[in-house]
């Protein structure tokens, strides 16, 4: 019984559209720069040249994820994107070259929950639609931070450790807090 439940785990594992600690047949792969690169170019959707993909992060439904060229997700950062096939696409993220992540980053690309009704419990009534997030090239995302679905981080823009990011920040600024403001223009 116990042999059987091993080899169902196995091709789980093998098959699952995610790169987590988790999972220890992907996993150790990412302590290992040629390994990492095979395991996130065959698991994401794209991912760029010298990009890297640290061991202790965390991506769900890595087919709707794309990370680009000189991007680094630091440990414990999360990745959560939405199947591509559930809502059309939607629920996706793409990271463009050249960004920079502090280390415990989340990014949250997936199903909010609804909650008009306050006599029903939450768990019972059902989802939004997901939305897709984009960073745009240059930028820096602090750590700790939180990006959730919906959201468009602008071009060479800096978003402070510990920032929640739940609108879009334009290009070239700096912005921090909860939710995240912008406090600074970069010229």
């Amino acid at each position: 019984m116990m042999f059987g439940e091993f080899i169902s785990r196995i091709k789980y594992w093998s098959r699952e559209d995610r790169i987590s600690p988790e999972n220890p047949l992907n996993h150790w792969r990412l302590y290992f720069h040629s390994s990492m690169t095979r395991l996130c170019k065959r698991k994401f959707k794209y991912f760029g040249e010298g990009a890297e993909f640290r061991a202790g992060a965390y991506a769900a439904d890595c087919s709707n994820i794309s990370i680009g060229k000189r991007v680094v997700i630091r440990p414990n950062s999360i990745l959560f994107a939405t199947a591509p096939n559930k809502y059309g696409g939607k629920g996706s993220i793409t990271i463009e070259d050249n960004v920079l992540f502090g280390p415990a980053v989340q990014i949250y690309a997936v199903e909010k929950h609804k909650f008009q009704d306050i006599h029903a419990p939450i768990i019972d009534q059902g989802f939004d639609e997901p939305g897709d997030v984009l960073i745009k090239a240059g930028s820096w995302i602090g750590a700790g931070s939180i990006i959730i679905a919906g959201v468009t981080i602008g071009s060479n823009s800096v978003i402070g450790a510990g920032s929640i990011v739940t609108r879009d920040i334009p290009d070239h600024v700096v912005a921090v807090g909860v939710p995240a403001k912008v406090i600074k223009e970069l010229a």
